[in-house]
């Protein structure tokens, strides 16, 4: 079916200009193999950068570079002075009440190894130990699956889950014998990677609290896609990850509530995060520099409050009527085509904007690799959501993933080449 011929119809956010937004983006106006324009429909794996991210960076290195905390030459204190202003606008982003609770890790995985390590070596209100009870879902992306296998395996607790129904919504169905007296730690995606399923968190934040339990969300795909605020949130502790969300890689964080950090013992030793060292023990330094031993990743801070000054300058409103519209048109779309079936919510009702999805008699890597050579680049695989896919009877997928530079256009491209996909491998 033509686009001239579906019934589909994409409404522009008002006053989000998706053109403008593109032109800041480098990348998207690459051409590869063939000629063909760059279609990039990855985002949820990594987000590509706007040239005002990319400045910041340059501009750091070329005119700052030093290591921080520690010189007391100009460029060293100009260099402490930039990256712990990144902390200031990165807690702003969110909405956090103290720039002292932004811990700075190199990723969101980092950051959910960080809460359940600590949570294995803590003493006191938050130990977790034998007959205890920890608490995660099937649609769990595995960063925050095996540390809190790790956690209980260690300690002698056990792990539970909330299973999925068959529209790819979490079944809440028994939150009241699933977390219980006996559950300490209630870890969850907010956003899916896989099934873009939106996780009622208000409901299992209450449920949690109500039995005194801790609550960890993985925001990864959150962050980058909503507006945020940790505060009104409720939740004990979240993380996300920079690249997401137009900034770079090897750069996340992990927001928490101060009294629960206070509480944990640190998860790295070295330079910067001692009081005081003795030969015979050590005393740790207050937050957030408790939780960040060595040299921390400098740059990459800059450039992720680079990015939060780009996001901010768009407004996050915007952002997510951008992605709940054009994950609203795909949707659409991908509901026309034979032989597709989609994993997960098929209305843009409470979903973020990432697809994954079966192309009957054709393998994800197949697809992937065909709507590779039109220049369309999706991700192929189980996108480290192995028990989901186990849920659903896959082995994996294929995943398309938009963002606020996705346009119409291009998931109509995706269409195209999706039925191109279909007339090479003759699937009906």
């Amino acid at each position: 079916m033509t686009t001239t011929e579906t019934v589909a119809a994409f409404a522009p956010v008002t006053g989000f200009d998706v053109e403008r937004i593109r032109a800041d983006f480098p990348i998207l106006s690459r051409r590869l193999d063939g000629d063909r324009p760059l279609v990039y429909l990855d985002s949820a794996n990594t987000s590509q950068k706007p040239r005002q991210v990319i400045d910041a960076m340059t501009a750091h290195y070329e005119q700052i570079n030093s290591n921080v905390g520690r010189a007391v030459h100009q460029l060293g204190d100009a260099s402490t002075q930039a990256y712990e202003a990144a902390r200031v606008k990165i807690a702003a982003f969110i909405n956090a009440p103290d720039p002292s609770e932004v811990i700075f890790t190199k990723n969101a995985s980092e950051a959910l190894n960080l809460v359940a390590n600590t949570l294995s070596w803590a003493r006191g209100d938050y130990e977790v130990g034998a007959g205890d009870e920890v608490v995660i879902t099937e649609m769990e992306h595995h960063s925050n699956i095996v540390p809190w296998q790790l956690l209980t395996e260690r300690k002698g607790a056990t792990l539970r889950w909330f299973g999925l129904t068959d529209e790819g919504r979490l079944d809440l169905s028994q939150i009241d014998s699933v977390i219980t007296d006996r559950t300490k730690v209630v870890s969850v995606v907010w956003v899916s990677n896989m099934l873009g399923t939106v996780t009622p968190l208000e409901t299992i934040i209450r449920r949690s609290h109500e039995v005194g339990a801790l609550v960890v969300v993985d925001a990864s795909q959150a962050v980058p896609q909503l507006p945020v605020d940790v505060t009104a949130l409720g939740a004990d502790l979240v993380a996300f990850t920079g690249h997401k969300m137009v900034g770079p890689t090897g750069i996340g964080v992990l927001w928490g509530r101060s009294e629960v950090l206070d509480a944990l013992p640190p998860f790295l030793g070295g330079g910067s995060m001692i009081e005081t060292v003795k030969m015979e023990a050590s005393t740790w330094a207050p937050l957030p520099a408790k939780f960040e031993a060595g040299t921390p990743p400098i740059v990459e801070a800059i450039g992720l409050a680079a990015a939060v000054d780009y996001l901010s300058a768009i407004g996050m409103d915007r952002v997510a009527q951008h992605e709940h519209a054009i994950t609203a048109y795909a949707l659409s779309r991908m509901n026309e085509i034979d032989a597709l079936t989609i994993l997960g919510p098929a209305e843009a009702v409470d979903r973020g904007g990432a697809i994954s999805f079966e192309l009957e008699g054709v393998h994800p890597h197949d697809v992937s690799q065909i709507l590779d050579s039109l220049g369309i680049a999706v991700r192929a695989g189980h996108h480290c959501a192995k028990p989901a896919h186990k849920r659903f009877g896959v082995q994996s997928s294929t995943r398309a993933s938009f963002y606020l530079y996705t346009t119409s256009g291009e998931v109509d491209a995706l269409i195209d080449g999706l039925d191109q996909t279909k007339r090479f491998f003759k699937v009906a």
